[in-house]
């Protein structure tokens, strides 16, 4: 099938030979930029961003040399988790825009080659959404409750929930409902807040409507799908209780046999999913957001016939340590491709701590924690910033496809000091205030130093307080530095398209010491050494061409927290 929607992708680039030859599909290789719509960019001046803001920005995106776009949900919602809880799967929220905006978008970002991937919600609703209205209205038994996970209660008079499950966002995961005539009824789950019902997926219907909804988006043009909690959906048989570690992941990331992650039956699903998009031309793709305990555990989402890419959270979640960054990449690069997908790479996104802090933590911090001003272990700013420049220096070399959050090319870290009152992440209320969550990475992009909102909204307007002191971070303040990691993003994307590294081979260089990262990566534009010095000492370096470098440096040594990409022979 082709999509009928005058959004499809420029024929140059569609049209191909080689994109449609099996095994050098665009998702394979591409750079994939990350947009929180909401935080993005504000036409309309009301301080939160929107789907004319984004088209607004799209040349910005085009010299920054992204290959695609991810946006998070824009659909109609009452934004109790910023459009995770989803009323309508096929309208736009007025917050966001139109329809009609995103058709434009659509156009606009493939008349430059950039193609847009969209959020779906699939293992929750809102509780606003029509069906779990009706849900509510129809009655236990009923067909309309049969599309959610409806439960009896257990205790005497069904007073306690089914059983013991946490919601991700804390607090449990059951709410009881009272029924049309007044009394205590059924329980619902929602394994993040009560205002997220979970979907019931053995029930046929709901895999016909999310077929439709798959349908609406790839007729309008779309170049596939970032599947929110895709390892849910499925629930093990019985529901049996369960409780995680206390400093377990939120997510399930570090937790092995979770009856509510992971779950065998999730699989037949995108399967499903992947015959989908197999009726339209154009490599449409599949990526799932699968917080998993190890890597080999991920590949088994994209084997040949289920997704085709999946985020590879166990290399996002690995500490600024050598050794342990080499293992997970040995590890990725013989797991996915054994499955016949590519390794993913990814270091920041609107769920985690952005890594310019993430990586100078001095305490442990789980992730959905989020960190704030009484968090133990505070970042130290500047040893975080030389860190994320180097890790991403080391990620945008590796073969496969590689995701950038948005802001993290400016170096944005992670904003501590939000006022209390100004938090909006369902995981700070739900936690009675202990969990921080997710707001700090969450904050307005900046993007011009003398502006109001720096540039984010006309009015300076802004749905989160932007730190006092960014100003120097904003894209304009970086567009003249040529040291800046604006610059550096840019150099590094520039070099890995030219070099075709995406696509290219590792090899593991010896002799280095145990503090650093050195390999080699050979590609068809040619080879690529890139030596990271993780410890505490400068390194060495090989007489060579400096093709890009995390830091500037002088002389044969490379300095602490510093990585680099040398042309070799």
């Amino acid at each position: 099938m082709t999509s009928t929607t005058t959004s499809a992708l420029a024929p140059s680039a569609a049209e191909n030979s080689d994109e449609r030859r099996p095994g050098s599909e665009w998702w394979r290789t591409a750079v994939i930029y990350q947009i929180y719509p909401r935080s993005f960019a504000d036409a309309s001046g009301d301080g939160i961003g929107d789907i004319p803001g984004i088209t607004a920005r799209l040349d910005d995106l085009v010299s920054l040399g992204v290959d695609a776009v991810w946006l998070s949900p824009f659909y109609r919602s009452p934004q109790n988790d910023a459009g995770y809880d989803v009323a309508d799967y096929c309208d736009v929220d007025p917050l966001f825009g139109t329809l009609a905006d995103v058709d434009e978008m659509l156009a606009e970002a493939h008349g430059r080659g950039i193609r847009v991937i969209v959020d779906l919600v699939p293992n929750h609703s809102s509780d606003r959404h029509v069906w779990f209205q009706e849900a509510l209205a129809a009655g236990p038994g009923s067909a309309e409750r049969a599309r959610y996970m409806f439960r009896d209660g257990r205790g005497e008079d069904g007073e306690l929930p089914p059983n013991n499950w946490e919601s991700v966002f804390g607090g449990p995961a059951w709410t009881r409902v009272t029924e049309a005539d007044g009394r205590p009824g059924q329980w619902y789950l929602h394994l993040f807040d009560s205002s997220q019902p979970d979907f019931d997926w053995s029930n046929p219907v709901v895999q016909e409507e999310f077929r439709r909804i798959l349908r609406f988006w790839l007729d309008r043009g779309v170049d596939g799908f970032r599947v929110d909690v895709a390892h849910g959906l499925v629930k093990s048989d019985g529901l049996p209780d369960h409780l995680p570690a206390v400093d377990a992941d939120s997510m399930g990331g570090g937790d092995e046999d979770v009856p509510y992650w992971g779950q065998e039956g999730v699989h037949e699903i995108y399967r499903d999913w992947n015959r989908v998009l197999a009726e339209y031309d154009g490599d449409r793709a599949l990526c799932a957001e699968a917080w998993l305990p190890t890597v080999d555990k991920t590949a088994l989402w994209v084997r040949p016939d289920e997704m085709h890419q999946a985020f590879n959270f166990p290399y996002l979640m690995t500490a600024w340590d050598a050794a342990a960054i080499r293992e997970v990449i040995s590890e990725s690069l013989r797991a996915f491709p054994a499955v016949g997908a590519p390794a993913t790479w990814v270091l920041s996104n609107h769920d985690v701590v952005r890594h310019a802090s993430r990586l100078a933590l001095t305490a442990e911090n789980p992730q959905g924690h989020g960190i704030g001003p009484d968090s133990p272990g505070q970042p130290i700013p500047d040893v975080g910033l030389r860190r994320a420049r180097a890790a991403t220096t080391v990620m945008l070399a590796l073969p496969g496809s590689a995701y950038v959050y948005q802001g993290e090319e400016l170096g944005l870290p992670e904003v501590i000091d939000l006022p209390d009152d100004a938090r909006q992440d369902p995981t700070w209320f739900r936690t009675a205030h202990e969990r921080y969550g997710r707001d700090g990475c969450r904050v307005p992009i900046p993007w011009d130093a003398d502006a109001p909102a720096y540039g984010f909204s006309p009015t300076g307007a802004s749905w989160l307080p932007q730190p006092a002191d960014w100003a120097p971070l904003a894209r304009s303040a970086q567009e003249g530095d040529a040291d800046s990691t604006l610059w550096l993003y840019r150099s590094l994307l520039a070099t890995r398209r030219s070099t075709g590294l995406g696509a290219g081979t590792l090899e593991w260089l010896d002799g280095y010491g145990e503090d650093v990262l050195a390999f080699r990566v050979q590609a068809e534009g040619g080879a690529v050494t890139v030596i990271a010095n993780v410890g505490t000492e400068p390194v060495a370096l090989p007489a060579a061409t400096v093709l890009v470098a995390s830091e500037p440096f002088e002389g044969g040594l490379l300095p602490v927290d510093t990585a680099v990409w040398l042309a070799t022979d």
